[in-house]
């Protein structure tokens, strides 16, 4: 069995969905359900023992605890986090809490639960923490991307409590010797996205006829990895990963948040068009910038490549297109988490990293 935090988030249910899919391993899936936490995401695997739900805060230190003892699983797998930029913005707090304090607790929980292992188990087991590009800064137009030995410079209070998070995770390692695996990964798009994220959002507004918020230029380029091709990338430096590494995750897919929305209204525009045969890009609409917002990340994923073999699957075309599909193949799904206090939040608040 594996721990896997976070697991009903859009990452991690993507993780869990993708691991039952290849394997019969069971999942124990811890996750506190906050706004951005859905079980709807897990919904195929009602009824499945594979799954074990169990609804809880990483922060608590009881609860984890008695979980590894009771479960007794060979590896964790640490998605909990909070990730929304623009929320760390105006609420930081959470994030450090989450981020920091609840890394730092699962740390001493999984430190305290191997050093009671023995033999064959204590040699397997792996604390595998999942991280971002962001972590790095903001990279100039020319600048070679982020390689794993890139400077730590966070420009908001989402990325300083990542970093944080990171160098916490690294000096368990190296202090205590808790077998540990860190990834840093670029921008995740695909099924189960909360729709406050830029693409998930164009999507959603674009729909319902409203503005497409673009802050500032548009110029601000990211790097876009298709979820799936994460999940492959977890499972691999899981299984084969050098312990205490790090290993960049990217889709080596640099394109400006202005040619995203480009392409996600071209792909409306064929798949759903509007009733009046107006393209979607109308919709488009540039609004300020917000504080501190990064210009460029890129991801140098070739020491994944190098050492373990993995590339990712998808380009960015096709990656996209089946994320579009799948949006517009369950509008339920939407409209459920776009109900009460997440509608109003978005309507004050744009949503791009």
């Amino acid at each position: 069995m594996i721990l896997v935090t976070g697991g009903a988030g859009f990452i991690g249910a993507n993780f869990v969905l993708d691991w039952l899919q290849g394997t019969d391993e069971p999942v124990l899936n811890l996750d506190k359900l906050t706004y951005a936490g859905n079980l709807e995401n897990l919904a195929s695997l009602e009824g499945d023992a594979r799954h074990v739900f169990v609804q809880g805060d990483i922060c608590d230190r009881a609860l984890v605890e008695g979980l590894l003892r009771q479960y007794r699983p060979r590896a964790i797998v640490h998605f909990a986090a909070e990730s929304h930029v623009d929320r760390s913005i105006h609420g930081p707090g959470e994030f450090i809490r989450t981020n920091v304090e609840g890394t730092f607790t699962l740390l001493e929980a999984a430190r305290v639960y191997w050093s009671g292992l023995e033999g064959a188990e204590r040699a397997a087991f792996r604390f595998h923490h999942v991280s971002t590009d962001e972590v790095y800064g903001s990279l100039a137009p020319g600048a070679a991307p982020f390689t794993e030995s890139h400077p730590y410079e966070p420009n908001s209070p989402y990325s300083a409590s990542k970093a944080a998070s990171d160098h916490l995770v690294r000096a368990w390692h190296h202090t205590y010797g808790l077998p540990v695996l860190t990834s840093n990964c670029s921008n995740n798009y695909g099924p189960y996205h909360f729709p406050e994220k830029l693409i998930p959002l164009v999507i959603v507004n674009a729909l319902s006829g409203k503005p497409l918020p673009i802050y500032g230029d548009g110029q601000q380029v990211r790097d876009w990895l298709y979820v799936g091709d994460h999940c492959a990338a977890i499972r691999r430096i899981l299984e084969a990963g050098r312990l205490g590494e790090t290993y960049n995750v990217g889709g080596w897919n640099e394109m400006t948040n202005l040619e995203i929305v480009h392409q996600v209204c071209a792909l409306l525009d064929e798949l759903r068009p509007r009733a009046d045969g107006v393209p979607y890009a109308r919709q488009m609409t540039f609004v300020a910038d917000r504080p501190g917002h990064d210009r460029r990340y890129a991801i140098d994923a070739r020491k994944i490549e190098r050492e373990l073999g993995w590339r990712p699957a998808e380009t960015f075309a096709s990656g996209i297109r089946k994320t579009v599909q799948w949006y517009l193949e369950h509008p339920d799904w939407v409209a459920r988490v776009q109900s009460g206090a997440y509608r109003d939040w978005l309507q004050t608040h744009y949503a791009q990293r």
